[in-house]
């Protein structure tokens, strides 16, 4: 098979196609020219949470420099390897490309380390955390824009990517999503977005690594084969240029190769499918959207080095714990006192369960808001 290169047309007949999608809660007129997942992407784009992202870790804080990446930065990053990849493979770009940028909208303070302490005190209180879960009600209730209905009103291909881009969950076990079609697969511009977060995430988490001093080339050569050889041929070929970009030039073929091969094995296995319709896509016995073999067997190298050689390095984890830490000891102090959240908040609180509302207050928080909250009640530490 080719890779498609033009990148206004959607020849892929399994592609999802505005005219096909399932609408909007509220039904809306259309408009005169943005096509449907356009106008999705552009309200998420001026959402308030998407804009807080900004201010959100991705792995390492903003106590070690203005230059790495945060939430929002890496989710521009997904979203352009998403357009890319959707765009080859003849899919919606503009669907892929909403689902890229809504995709880590949920995220707490604090990167994963954050949501894992979130879930760890809600299952206290008989419930959970789970970001993509969140980022639906942020969506749906928590974003308020517009006169004519709650929420941003998005399409019913978003909101279902947004629960099902990186798993599927059983009707049974949550019953509260049944509308979102559990029993079958996303269209595949849904289910390329954990693919492509997992090349952005992994190729730029090396780069700021390097950035900060923590990265021993040489090692991630050994314990990363492709990205040795890469390393190599750009050595060999340029002996003499700065260490910095010959680095830059390796990452940079890595990063193509997973790209290049995430597009021709999804296309393989479309072919093998025998699929003809997005119908088809969401019938299919296992998602379709992967990588190869050999490019999963480096996604795996990658996720080795990076889990036993940065994000576990005392530099990140000290700053994390001590960060999270405040999280944790905030969400008691608004749980057990009465009047301590914002009005709107203690309003919600009569409302609903008041661990589910301190959650929510919380998640919505940036790093630096946490940290200051936290300071002005316990008066330690320095942020």
């Amino acid at each position: 098979m080719t890779i498609n290169t033009q990148t206004n047309t959607l020849p892929a007949p399994w592609a999802m196609h505005d005219q096909s999608s399932r609408g909007r809660r509220y039904p809306e007129a259309p408009h005169p020219y943005r096509s449907e997942y356009v106008r999705d992407r552009d309200r998420i784009v001026h959402a308030r949470a998407f804009r807080r992202l900004e201010s959100k870790t991705q792995v390492f804080t903003m106590r070690f420099s203005d230059h790495f990446r945060n939430r929002l930065t890496h989710t521009i990053e997904v979203a352009q390897i998403a357009r890319t990849v959707a765009s080859a493979l003849g899919l919606n770009a503009a669907l892929a490309e909403a689902l890229a940028l809504v995709h880590d909208i949920g995220h707490p303070p604090f990167g994963h380390a954050g949501e894992h302490k979130l879930n760890e005190l809600m299952r206290a209180h008989g419930s959970g955390f789970n970001h993509n879960l969140h980022a639906l009600r942020i969506v749906e209730h928590f974003e308020q824009r517009y006169l004519d209905f709650p929420g941003l009103n998005l399409t019913f291909e978003v909101r279902e990517g947004i629960v099902k881009h990186s798993c599927d969950y059983r009707a049974l076990d949550f019953p509260e999503l049944a509308e979102y079609l559990l029993d079958l697969r996303p269209p595949l511009e849904a289910q390329l977005i954990d693919c492509v977060d997992e090349i952005a995430y992994d190729t730029a988490d090396l780069d700021d690594a390097l950035e900060a001093g923590l990265l021993d080339v040489q090692s991630l050569g050994e314990r990363v084969p492709f990205f040795g050889r890469a390393y190599a041929e750009v050595e060999k070929g340029h002996s003499a240029a700065r260490d910095k970009l010959k680095f830059n030039e390796a990452l940079k073929r890595l990063l193509n190769f997973l790209a290049t091969d995430l597009i021709e094995s999804t296309q393989a296995r479309v072919a093998d499918a025998r699929v003809s319709t997005t119908e088809d896509i969401r019938r299919a016995t296992e998602r379709l959207a992967g990588f190869s073999r050999e490019a999963s067997q480096v996604v795996a190298e990658l996720k080795r080095f990076l889990f036993s050689e940065i994000y576990s390095h005392p530099a990140i984890t000290e700053d994390r714990d001590r960060s999270v830490c405040c999280l944790a000891e905030l969400f008691e102090h608004y749980h057990a006192s009465s009047g301590s959240m914002p009005a709107t908040y203690e309003e919600a609180a009569t409302q609903s369960p008041r661990a589910i509302v301190v959650c929510d207050y919380i998640a919505g928080m940036t790093d630096q808001f946490l940290l200051r909250q936290h300071q002005q009640r316990f008066g330690l530490g320095d942020l």
